[in-house]
């Protein structure tokens, strides 16, 4: 008996349909997960810091399982390195900041071991997520010029982006744990990437490559503070100023390890003076510590008008930080 066509067209759609059910699956995760990332952008927008907090963790969960159902989805990749460095920095390092201002000693090593492991996941998604250009990763690693080498592969503006956040999760990493001189022997494996993402695409997420190779010159005196200097400068010209982030980075680094004062005042006094036209309320806590410092200030000036308190900070801090560069290249 012949079976009529419509059945036959019916029985081959079915068997078409259960065939490509995977495949239609794939198409259509890889999908939300595109468009997912592409929304990403709206998280800078929100002013709520709360709101954020509790955005950030739940797009963590969310593109953890997309990963999941996709390993090899380079925008899930993406946004987990991403997400997980922005996690670290903004609220557990921030919390365990907090922690060691109260003096609890216990939960600033909790918050620590919870920065930490955001930026080893970081890192991980990252290091899987350059692997998609050139797998060579763990041989180049050996050395600069290995780095610098096999960084000779990564030549688009994705891979800028891609470097640069998995440079900043290694980078955050290394100053998290820079006691540990084996963490700080292997710093220049994230500031080579950083730097072949700046050279990629300088202008990436607001020239913030640029902030992150002028803080890592500037870290201590013995480093490259001149250098740091100049791309501290070059990024704020880029920004024209607007953002703060490089000011204070700026102040905290480069102007407290050349003991400049001058610098250090104008910095602090930029930032505060946008905040008051704007009517940003500064974070209490550096409110406190600049007034604080104004007070200190005057009253030395009162008792001896050759008073310099960023000199006789500098005398006071200097030592230690030398005997902890040396310590961490030892």
């Amino acid at each position: 008996m012949r079976i009529p066509s419509v059945s036959v067209l019916a029985i081959l759609t079915a068997a078409l349909s259960f065939g490509s059910t995977g495949c239609i699956k794939q198409m259509l995760t890889d999908g939300q997960i595109s468009a997912t990332r592409e929304a990403s952008g709206v998280f800078d927008e929100i002013g709520d810091y709360e709101l954020a907090r509790g955005a950030a963790e739940a797009g963590l969960v969310q593109f953890e399982g997309m990963h999941r159902l996709s390993a090899n989805n380079e925008d899930a990749l993406f946004s987990l390195t991403q997400a997980w460095v922005g996690y670290g920095f903004a609220f557990a390092e921030d919390d365990m900041e907090a922690q060691q201002d109260k003096g609890n000693d216990d939960m600033a090593d909790y918050h620590k071991n919870r920065a930490r492991m955001a930026y080893d996941r970081a890192v991980f998604y990252g290091l899987e997520l350059l692997s998609h250009t050139d797998k060579g990763f763990e041989a180049a690693k050996k050395n600069v010029d290995g780095m610098k080498n096999w960084l000779k592969n990564f030549t688009s503006k994705d891979d800028a982006g891609n470097l640069f956040w998995t440079a900043y999760g290694w980078m955050a990493r290394v100053n998290l744990e820079k006691d540990d001189p084996s963490m700080v022997a292997d710093l220049f494996v994230g500031e080579s990437m950083m730097e072949r993402a700046v050279q990629i695409d300088p202008s990436y997420n607001h020239y913030n490559g640029l902030v992150a190779l002028a803080a890592y010159h500037a870290r201590d005196a013995m480093a490259e503070p001149k250098q740091g200097m100049q791309l501290f400068e070059d990024a704020l010209a880029k920004t024209q100023r607007k953002d703060l982030m490089i000011q204070l980075t700026y102040a905290q680094t480069y102007a407290c390890v050349m003991s400049d004062k001058a610098l250090y005042e104008k910095l602090m006094n930029e930032i505060l003076a946008l905040g008051r036209r704007y009517r940003v309320r500064p974070v209490a806590d550096m409110a406190l510590v600049m007034v604080a410092m104004v007070t200190a200030e005057g009253i030395g000036k009162q008792l001896n008008p050759h008073a310099n308190l960023f000199e006789d900070t500098a005398a006071f801090l200097g030592p230690l930080l030398a005997r902890r560069a040396s310590e961490s290249t030892a």
